[in-house]
């Protein structure tokens, strides 16, 4: 007869506690902004929410016997990770629904949810209209997910020890500790490293372009998170060329590997160059922007610099998963609403701050496809799929191919769903890719000018289960869900 596991509850509430204690300082950060605003109603809201959480987060830590972090499996690194991300997500709704600002909590938990997650859907008709702490902390919900609050935690708690490994695998799926450093606390810094330092890099660039200082900080965190939240309604597209030029850049920095960053810190270029997924990544995004560009000059005949950077910003910011628009791309032709909609299915690459499939994941299945018809023809031939001049073992390419039909499967039943709750089908595929991949705007009902608010709240709970999913990449949040996972 199977034996129960032996799964350690308490370690997951000390350490999923010890993470929201992290988050409520993240809060009182935000409250800055709203002090120098002279907005009380908000200072007070953030506050509150900080302490609430705080309490809630240090009761689980304590109420919980000292344990050896050492000694996390990796059950409990699955669990801690999910646990976490829900926790987390609900203490981040506080703020909104504490100021009055989103007084839904269904509305307020998928907005916390949509920036922990970096998908960038929201709710909201006028942005506009919040107050500055609240718009900073929405925006900084992107980046505590982007890179991840476990990440963070790993980087300045080195307690953590070799326990840390099976969180840093469970939250950021493709980035292992040998790429960067032994040491997975090592590991941990110079990610967090190198995306504190592109967010800087990035803040003092949109100053230059005459973003004031505010908004360049929110639009940094938005950006090399790959999140999407503006602070304006019109997202960037009431902002010049030059900033939506840099924004482009960053755009695609933050969806790729950080790895790759890291080598060209070390002076490493040729791994950055010789990369088949970045090469790949960068030849998708020229070859749809030169197909959007080209459409949009027959169809709508305007200026040749200004249609380029519209078709390139907009393919960006959907590979990217960022969700960033500078125009309503629903006006365009349904040709390229199509092209549009596939692109969803994409992503950025493996180790990046991007959501949707990935890169890797795409590539190696179009060229397994592609070596099985030899592999017909000369059924006796050990024909490996091969990256970067390596070859990618079998069980990696089962890996990858469940994962695509895991997430085809989803999506799908999460556009029957959405129809269930009343959408047309155009918005209930939209709203289902969108989510799970982390996307945030995407066609008909919930394109780039309308927002998730009309979606009836039940319906809300569920895409923010599938924004969840998108973020830790499937596996970590569904095999809770398997019987076996609960067995020894």
């Amino acid at each position: 007869m199977t034996k129960k596991a032996l799964i350690n509850n308490k370690l997951i509430i000390r350490f999923a506690g010890m993470l929201v204690m992290i988050l409520s300082g993240f809060m009182v950060l935000s409250t800055f902004w709203s002090f120098y605003y002279n907005e009380i109603h908000a200072a007070t809201s953030l506050l509150l929410s900080a302490v609430i959480t705080f309490v809630a987060g240090l009761s689980a830590y304590m109420l919980t016997r000292k344990h050896d972090y050492r000694n996390i499996g990796k059950k409990e690194g699955y669990l801690i990770v999910t646990t976490t991300y829900v926790s987390i997500s609900f203490f981040g709704a506080l703020p909104f629904f504490l100021c009055g600002a989103i007084p839904n909590f269904s509305d307020a938990f998928f907005e916390s949810t949509s920036g922990i997650a970096t998908t960038g859907a929201t709710i909201l008709r006028d942005i506009e209209s919040l107050p500055y702490g609240l718009l900073f902390w929405r925006s900084m919900t992107h980046w505590i997910g982007g890179m991840g609050i476990i990440v963070l935690t790993l980087a300045i708690l080195p307690i953590l020890g070799v326990g840390g490994m099976q969180l840093f695998v469970a939250e950021v799926p493709g980035t292992t500790p040998s790429r960067l450093h032994p040491r997975i606390t090592q590991t941990a810094k110079r990610l967090w490293g190198i995306y504190a330092g592109l967010t800087l890099i990035l803040t003092l660039l949109l100053m230059a372009g005459g973003m004031d200082a505010f908004h360049s900080i929110n639009h940094a965190f938005s950006t090399v998170a790959t999140g999407g939240f503006s602070t304006q309604n019109n997202s960037i597209g009431e902002y010049s060329a030059y900033i939506q030029y840099v924004i482009i850049l960053f755009m695609i920095l933050g969806a790729t590997s950080f790895s790759l960053h890291y080598y060209v810190l070390k002076g490493q270029f040729n791994k950055v160059v010789n990369n088949e997924e970045f090469l790949f990544f960068l030849k998708l995004l020229a070859a749809f922007t030169l197909l959007f560009c080209i459409i949009l000059l027959l169809v709508n005949q305007s200026g040749l610099e200004y249609t380029f950077r519209k078709s390139l910003f907009q393919v960006v910011s959907i590979v990217t998963t960022t969700g960033f628009t500078t125009t309503d791309y629903m006006e365009w032709h349904g040709f390229l609403w199509f092209f549009l909609f596939l692109l969803m299915f994409t992503g950025g690459c493996i180790g990046s701050t991007a959501g949707g499939m990935k890169m890797i994941r795409v590539l190696v299945l179009i060229k397994n496809t592609r070596l099985e018809f030899r592999r017909l023809l000369h059924p006796m031939a050990v024909i490996p799929v091969r990256i970067n001049k390596k070859s990618i073992p079998q069980d990696i390419i089962h890996n990858f191919l469940a994962f695509f039909l895991l997430y085809m499967l989803l999506f799908m039943a999460g556009s029957a769903t959405m129809t269930l709750f009343g959408l047309d089908f155009t918005s209930a595929i939209g709203a289902s890719a969108a989510t799970l991949g982390n996307i945030g705007p995407a066609i008909a009902n919930v394109g780039p000018i309308d927002t998730y608010a009309d979606i009836p709240d039940p319906a809300k709970w569920i895409l923010s289960f599938y924004m969840i999913l998108g973020r830790l990449e499937l596996f970590t949040v569904l095999l809770l869900f398997s019987p076996s996972f609960w067995k020894k």
